[in-house]
């Protein structure tokens, strides 16, 4: 017996699950990505960072598929001749005070069983980056970078290769549960037996679709990057990372080379006035409006103003984005950056305003939903695909 599967997104995510299930037998595979090329949003405006799982809570959805994810990425990578870059990452405490936060990311990180993490003094970082100053940092050599729109292309390959169709231009705009099995309206009627929503920016909307109205809701955050121009690029040689405010789920302006030798400095995180708008001028005011509304924006926007408002003041200076930066890395000037492109996350929020930062799936009837899948789901992306099948398999035995 076979079962018909529709996959909702041609981002990384959608497609590792298509790939898998297309690989499986006993699934019939069809994704329906509404732009005419896969990876065009989050997958496509990533840093390109493979993290290793230095910083999530061990036992977390987050911790143990980053970790699987980043051993299959680097795979598939080999098998596909794809790059895949271990050119390690230094987390920097910047001052004596961020030390025990620092600690505690090593705790957290040796826990997730992250390898060769080294404990460093401000000699040793000198030593790893003669540019970097800080009182103490931890260094993460596995850590990597890719291009993640090469993998997703990939994976689409792979979906092809085994039998299943990815459909480009086909936008979901109306999902209708009918006993076991799910009509989707994208152009076309499509009829399933089950239905995976890997849906990113616009997930919270898809699953409203299929009955799955509850929080969370996304929020989208744009952010935005300056890089170092050719001549500065020497300034880091790996990932240089600040020591993160546990009070977000942002990570902080850090440096991150990029597999074309260019190395980029951000991302801050501003809210977006429009879920797929890259530039500060892009509005979309359905979208906008739906965020205002949301109540558990609205208890975010109380609890956090004040650090809303310096994003928004460092989103316009290049001098105040620059200074912070500079605290790690002295010699950086304005004159070493140039704008670079922005990204926007898909952030999930639940109705009391709590930022949700575990991997979050819900099943409703015959629809799995992937309702939050911020960083490192690029990582993990593999991984989340084998839980996912692993989910649907038992469900359809």
């Amino acid at each position: 017996m076979t079962d018909s599967v529709g996959v909702v997104g041609g981002g990384i995510v959608g497609l590792a699950v298509a790939r898998r299930l297309a690989r499986t037998e006993g699934f019939d595979v069809t994704v329906l990505e509404k732009e005419t090329e896969v990876a065009q949003h989050q997958t496509g405006h990533n840093s390109g960072v493979v993290h290793a799982g230095v910083y999530y809570p061990p036992g977390s959805l987050k911790a143990r598929l980053c970790r699987e994810g980043t051993a299959r990425l680097k795979e598939f990578c080999a098998e596909r001749g794809l790059p895949y870059q271990e050119i390690g990452k230094v987390v920097v405490a910047r001052t004596p005070d961020e030390l025990p936060r620092l600690r505690a990311i090593e705790e957290r990180a040796t826990a997730n069983g992250v390898p060769g993490l080294r404990w460093l003094d401000p000699a040793g970082l000198a030593q790893l980056e003669p540019h970097v100053r800080g009182a103490g940092a931890l260094h993460s050599p596995s850590t990597a970078i890719t291009d993640y729109r090469a993998v997703a292309r990939a994976l689409a390959d792979d979906v092809r290769a085994g039998g299943g169709r990815v459909l480009l231009g086909h936008e979901v705009t109306g999902i209708e549960r009918t006993g076991a099995r799910v009509t989707v309206r994208a152009g076309a009627d499509f009829v399933f037996d089950r239905l995976i929503s890997c849906a990113g920016l616009q997930a919270d909307r898809v699953a409203a679709l299929a009955g799955d109205g509850a929080a969370p809701a996304i929020v989208p955050f744009r952010g935005e990057y300056y890089r170092l121009v050719p001549e500065r690029a020497h300034l880091v040689r790996g990932l240089v990372y600040p020591v993160p405010d546990p009070a977000y789920p942002f990570l902080g302006v850090h440096f991150t080379p990029r597999i074309d030798g260019t190395v980029d400095i951000g991302p801050n995180a501003v809210l977006a006035t429009a879920r797929e708008g890259y530039r500060r001028q892009d509005v979309n005011w359905k979208d906008l409006a739906g965020t205002l509304r949301w109540r558990g924006f609205r208890r975010l926007a109380r609890a956090h103003w004040r650090a809303g408002l310096q994003e928004m003041r460092t989103s316009v200076s290049r001098v105040r984005f620059v200074a912070g930066a500079r605290d790690y890395l002295p010699e950086l000037t304005t004159a070493d950056v140039v704008a670079a492109p922005a990204g926007v996350r898909a952030q999930a929020v639940d109705p009391d305003g709590g930022l949700v930062d575990d991997f979050r799936i819900s099943t409703t009837g015959p629809v799995v939903s992937v309702r939050n899948a911020p960083s490192p789901a690029a990582t993990s992306a593999l991984a989340i695909a084998d839980h996912i099948a692993g989910q649907l398999r038992f469900a359809t035995t």
